[in-house]
């Protein structure tokens, strides 16, 4: 693995410095801004819908703005937006799955590189919600609120992390059971004997039978949603590292094999669904961004006879995203182009986005480029 991260050292340090050039200007105007897509190549503000599920991700890039570079408007503005989100964590009723995505990436952030007393009660409280969601009758986490009861989905795989991080700080093992139990789960009704998972399950609640498993952001039931697959790439690996639990590396190999048998088809950036029509030109470069994180994570912990396979994949995508989605020039603030939120556009027309900026791809290809920085 050593001499693969060498043999790519100029690429991890060049994209890191456009990287930190686009940030550094783009956070002048964003400030502690919530953004979510660009509009006429200007990042939009989702503070009027503070619950919304992306609203951390600006924060978490800009935390990894400062852990490598110190510089303290970084850390100002990501504190802003954590206080921001008391509202929403303190108001309770708007608080779902995502507990995970919003509070990972503010407050145990922040924590772990400020020692922080009060982000670590903010993320204690988040998974306590978090854990609270588990439907110990059905062995899930339920997803959303409202009429849902039964539903689960593969999205909160990457939530997950938030309970065995709690479990870890308050040593206490009931956070670490519940999303044990989900992983569990997950792995007998998600992913599909080819290393294909469901982007939705519906249980019934009261003996958690799975009833039905609709099509969701992907193009059909029984197709192959290529962020979903990500997530479970990438959830998945850090179960594994949480837990040292073979079957999970095992799960996350099984559906990183499947999304690398796809991705040669694309030029290694995703297609929004992996078995979306043939005359489709919609594409999910944040797809490739998180799984680029798995893959990497998979790296660090398979044999090492087995590390190259993931870790030169990781860059094969990376460097396609590098290529041919971002934007380094001030045309657009996005880091990244051609993401795409769902195959069927949803009636929520503010958060529809095809092949265009998606702040989440932006964070994970930032993720995944401080994760090979790390490795050098």
């Amino acid at each position: 693995m050593r001499d693969l991260l060498l043999e790519n050292k100029a690429f991890i340090l060049d994209t890191w410095d456009r990287i930190a050039g686009k940030v550094a200007i783009t956070s002048e105007r964003i400030k502690d801004g919530m953004p979510y897509t660009t509009r006429n190549g200007v990042y939009d503000d989702w503070q009027d819908s503070d619950s919304w599920w992306t609203n951390s991700f600006w924060t978490g890039i800009l935390w990894h703005m400062y852990r490598e570079t110190k510089v303290e408007t970084y850390k100002e503005y990501a504190q802003s937006i954590e206080k921001k989100l008391d509202e929403v964590l303190y108001g309770y009723d708007r608080l779902d799955h995502d507990a995970g995505f919003m509070w990972l990436l503010t407050s145990v952030m922040n924590y772990e590189l400020t020692g922080d007393a009060k982000a670590r009660q903010r993320a204690m409280l988040a998974a306590s919600v978090l854990s609270a969601r588990g439907n110990i009758a059905g062995e899930y986490i339920r997803a959303w609120n409202g009429d849902k009861q039964g539903w689960a989905i593969i999205d909160c795989m990457m939530n997950i992390p938030l309970l065995f991080w709690a479990s870890e700080q308050s040593k206490d093992a009931r956070f670490k059971h519940v999303g044990i139990m989900h992983a569990d789960k997950t792995i007998r009704e998600f992913v599909r004997g080819d290393g294909s998972v469901n982007h939705i399950v519906i249980f019934d609640e009261t003996n958690g039978e799975a009833l039905e498993a609709p099509g969701g952001q992907g193009y059909e039931s029984g197709s192959s949603w290529s962020r979903g697959q990500s997530w479970a790439i990438y959830g998945f690996a850090q179960t594994y590292h949480w837990t040292k639990k073979p079957e999970y590396l095992h799960t996350a190999k099984k559906i990183a094999h499947y999304v690398l048998s796809c991705l040669p088809f694309s030029g290694y950036v995703p297609l929004c669904d992996y078995r979306q029509p043939a005359d489709s030109a919609l594409l999910d470069s944040s797809a490739g961004a998180i799984a680029a994180c798995g893959l990497i994570e998979i790296a660090k912990a398979a044999p090492d006879a087995e590390q190259a396979l993931y870790l030169r994949s990781a860059f094969l995508i990376l460097k396609a995203l590098e290529e041919r989605c971002a934007v380094w020039d001030d045309s657009d603030e996005c880091i990244l182009t051609n993401g795409t939120t769902a195959f069927h556009p949803s009636d929520y027309k503010r958060a529809v986005v095809e092949n265009g900026a998606l702040i989440y791809g932006d964070y994970y290809f930032v993720e995944a480029i401080c994760k090979l920085k790390a490795l050098l």
